[in-house]
């Protein structure tokens, strides 16, 4: 049966909308198709960019949250709660901290990842519960991704972070969404409509991931995961990670590859304890010890004591 308050509903959101300029696609030529598309695509930088205030907000939300022991979590349905575990996903590989730290929740669980569970994204209720199977609290800090800015899943875990007492934030694609009403921090992205109809997987998608990219990278630049524009919190979980950490300490202490290979092994394989030790001189013990008295800032730890500068 169909319902027709939804359908006048969606009808009107942006992302349903379609685009003038995509109206001929099937007549188009594989090369005319594809210069349409990027031109949409870049629409989007554009759209990132106006929300920047925004998301450096959400930014100093989650480098608060993670310094007093809290997460980051993101809540998303269909594409939205793929992009959220994806980013989640690459955090640990890429800035060495633990899996918990940054989460991504999606309506229907592990199994929507690769195949639509139907009705998930329509119960409100099935958030609460997802999110209080991971414990979540008023600690943690809730990224709701929705492209339509409706979705009951996200809104239903919105509500209850909220009702807790957690940080809230809201990513959609429609101006004055139902998910920007009850969120902390909204960031709208206003790509326009999509190439194909109703297809949020594009330009919506597109930009969310940007967003997600800028949030984690800036947060976890922020905590001391980064020297320069070097990961030197990479995991060195396999080979080509081994020889990224390898080539990671030869430039940020500007030695041979013997030389990092050396410290890096001594360091357990663990890109900043190894630079610190080479660029101070000192032992491993040292270099974890200075680490720690300075939240794990290589830029800080490098810098000398003032008992040091009394005695040079």
């Amino acid at each position: 049966m169909k319902n027709h308050k939804l359908e006048q509903e969606t009808a009107q959101l942006m992302t349903e909308k379609e685009n003038p300029r995509t109206a001929g696609l099937d007549e188009m030529t594989t090369t005319e198709l594809l210069r349409v598309m990027n031109e949409e695509d870049r629409l989007v930088a554009q759209a990132v960019e106006s929300q920047i205030p925004a998301i450096e907000a959400v930014v100093d939300a989650a480098v608060r949250a993670f310094r007093q022991g809290g997460r980051l979590v993101y809540l998303g349905a269909g594409t939205s709660g793929r992009l959220g575990v994806l980013d989640a996903a690459e955090c640990p590989p890429t800035f060495g901290v633990e899996p918990g730290m940054v989460i991504g929740l999606i309506a229907g669980g592990s199994h929507a990842l690769v195949e639509a569970v139907e009705g998930a994204e329509d119960n409100a209720a099935l958030a609460e519960k997802d999110l209080k199977i991971i414990h979540f609290s008023d600690r943690d800090v809730l990224v709701g991704i929705a492209a339509s800015g409706r979705t009951p899943y996200v809104l239903g875990g919105l509500r209850y972070a909220a009702r807790i007492g957690a940080a809230t934030v809201a990513i959609s694609c429609s101006p004055g969404s139902a998910v920007s009403e009850v969120a902390q921090v909204a960031i709208t992205l206003a790509v326009g409509p999509e190439v194909v109809t109703g297809s949020t997987r594009l330009k919506a998608g597109t930009a969310t991931k940007m967003v997600l990219n800028m949030i984690t990278t800036a947060s976890m630049v922020r905590l001391g995961k980064v020297y320069g524009n070097l990961m030197v919190d990479v995991k060195a979980s396999n080979q080509k990670l081994v020889a990224r950490a390898l080539r990671i300490v030869e430039r940020a202490a500007g030695v041979s590859s013997q030389e990092a290979e050396q410290a890096l092994t001594q360091a357990d394989f663990h890109a900043k304890t190894a630079i610190v030790m080479l660029k101070r001189g000192c032992s491993v013990k040292e270099a974890r010890q200075l680490l720690a008295e300075t939240d794990g800032l290589i830029s800080r730890a490098l810098k000398p004591s003032k008992k040091e500068d009394i005695e040079g």
